[in-house]
């Protein structure tokens, strides 16, 4: 994601999210920290053509990943896009020397939970009230790098081409392109 990618971006993220929707300025900040040697963020958006249609981010400190925003255009949804984009923040995640990855998901987004249980991540808590104004819970949900970084189901086995996906990925070439802001030199 680069600084011309905002608009769309908030675009996207109005539609997606419009009760809680991040603001311009909260992608700016994380920008600012996604450049040059000692970046600790990974944002990456895709494109279908000339369309944006996904981003996601990562904050990464300390041995730790946060999985800080996943979106996908509503008519890329069953396409493998998502898994894509995860894949792409983890495969950041392990060059950032995160041990584990955490995020949170609203509890009544089960399409969401379910890409991230592929992933192997595990739920373990619960955040009362986190989304506002809905005061809807979020689940807290966590990947380890220890647990299985071998398998399959673990992002280090993964190609970004070849990411699980419950209903089937296009053809390489018919998948919109990911593009990221490269965090390390």
């Amino acid at each position: 994601m680069r600084w011309w990618d905002i608009a769309p971006v908030l675009e996207l993220e109005r539609e997606l999210f419009p009760d809680d929707a991040w603001s311009e300025g909260m992608f700016w900040s994380e920008l600012a920290h996604a450049r040059g040697p000692r970046a600790t963020r990974r944002y990456v958006v895709a494109e279908a053509g000339d369309r944006l249609v996904g981003y996601a981010g990562l904050a990464a400190a300390g041995g730790l990943g946060d999985v800080q925003t996943i979106a996908v255009a509503r008519d890329q949804w069953g396409t493998g896009l998502g898994a894509r984009l995860l894949t792409d923040l983890l495969q950041h995640a392990t060059a950032f020397e995160c041990d584990e990855v955490l995020l949170e998901v609203r509890v009544d987004n089960t399409r969401a939970q379910k890409l991230y249980e592929r992933f192997g991540f595990e739920p373990i808590g619960f955040r009362r009230g986190y989304y506002q104004p809905g005061n809807i819970d979020a689940l807290v949900m966590r990947l380890r790098a220890q647990d299985a970084p071998d398998a399959p189901h673990t992002p280090h086995a993964l190609d970004a081409q070849d990411a699980p996906d419950a209903q089937g990925a296009p053809d390489a070439q018919d998948a919109p392109d990911v593009q990221g802001t490269e965090s390390h030199g």
